[in-house]
This record gives C-alpha cells, sequence and structure tokens, in this order.
C-alpha cells in the first residue's frame, strides 16, 4: 500500500476520511487477527495521514476498533439479508443464511476472529437484541429458526435457545475449519446440513 502524503480531503469530505481510516484498520486486522497489534500509527500510515489526523475522528484505539466492529457486523449482515432475500422457503432460507455465516468466516478469517475471539468482541444480550451492533445478525438467526418453527421443520421451543445453540455450532465449525485445515473435513454443505439436523432439529425433505 502506499505510503506518500494523502492530499487534504475537500471541506465536506471528512466522513470520507473516516471510512478510509476504519477500511485501513479492518485490512490490518484483517491480516493479523489481533487487535492489540494494531495501532493508529498504522492506519496512519496505511492512508497516508498523519497520526493526529486519525484521532480527529478516534480518540483512541478502542474507538477504532469498536468502528471496525461495527464495519463488519454490518458487512455480516448485508451477507446473511442477500442469502436470504426473496425465499419463501423458511428451510431454504434458514440454511442459506448459515451457510452465508460460514462462508463470510471463512473469506475474511482475520476479522472473524475479532469479530468473536478479540477482547473487543461484542456479547448479546437476549434482552435487548438491537442494541449492540452483533445484535442484528443473532436476531437473524432467531428470525430463522422461527420461520423454520411456524411450519414444522423445527421442534417447538424458545427459539432464542435453538439459535444460540446453533451459533455455537456455527463458530465451532467456522473456527476449528481454519485451525485445522488438513483434518478432512466433509464439504461445508454437508457439514451444515448435518449440524442443522442434529443441532437444531430441522427436518429437510
Amino acid at each position: 500500500m502506499s505510503t506518500e502524503p494523502r492530499r487534504r480531503n475537500r471541506k465536506g469530505q471528512g466522513e470520507l476520511l473516516r471510512q478510509e481510516l476504519i477500511d485501513a484498520a479492518a485490512a490490518a486486522l484483517r491480516e493479523t487477527g489481533d487487535e492489540n497489534g494494531l495501532s493508529m500509527r498504522e492506519v496512519a500510515r496505511r492512508v497516508g495521514v498523519t497520526p493526529p489526523a486519525v484521532y480527529l475522528h478516534f480518540p483512541n484505539k478502542e474507538a477504532l476498533v469498536d468502528a471496525v466492529l461495527t464495519d463488519r457486523f454490518t458487512a455480516l449482515l448485508i451477507r446473511l439479508r442477500d442469502a436470504t432475500a426473496g425465499v419463501p422457503d423458511p428451510v431454504v432460507s434458514l440454511r442459506a443464511g448459515c451457510l452465508a455465516y460460514l462462508r463470510f468466516a471463512a473469506e475474511d478469517p482475520g476479522s472473524y476472529r475479532v469479530l468473536f475471539g478479540g477482547r473487543s468482541a461484542m456479547s448479546f444480550d437476549d434482552a435487548d437484541l438491537g442494541a449492540q451492533s452483533g445484535g442484528p445478525a443473532f436476531g437473524a438467526l432467531v428470525r430463522g429458526v422461527t420461520g423454520c418453527q411456524r411450519v414444522g421443520a423445527i421442534p417447538p421451543g424458545a427459539p432464542e435457545d435453538v439459535a444460540r445453540l446453533l451459533w455455537i455450532a456455527l463458530h465451532g465449525t467456522a473456527t476449528l475449519t481454519q485451525a485445522r485445515p488438513s483434518f478432512p473435513w466433509p464439504p461445508v454443505e454437508d457439514l451444515l446440513d448435518d449440524l442443522l439436523a442434529r443441532v437444531a432439529g430441522l427436518e429437510q425433505e
């Protein structure tokens, strides 16, 4: 990436620089998966600005990491929405959403590690799913389970409990397949079908 001094943004382009800083921090975290090694100076270097310019938008590294988490959670949510948009069958929709989650983790493992395993990884609160950046993604999983329960494809019960177990299984699949790539894993689609059947009790035709 170029380290030449960056041209000053024109008036009104401060938000553009802010997004560039987030993108640069996300790229660094994607490469390392380690937020502890991220520095404001490195982010500034990647964008081509001086460190003080970074502090104009983010008072400290924690604020920048939070912004990256929000950005990447939003990207994950978009992937889930795109995968399930216009899919009327709740079973097909749930499977498509879960597969999109696993593919997101496989394609961007560094960001995934920071999102769900880093110091700043956000927790989920069942009492207020929408209050945190990761909440909407978990809420999408809850809705997917609920839709399958309505058509009798998943046994009745609290959808949040089923979704929680399903998320644990998806996270385990995502992290283990990355950590042990030489293990003889079955194709991800087959692994997901088995997981949905055994963990969620999903009945597929």
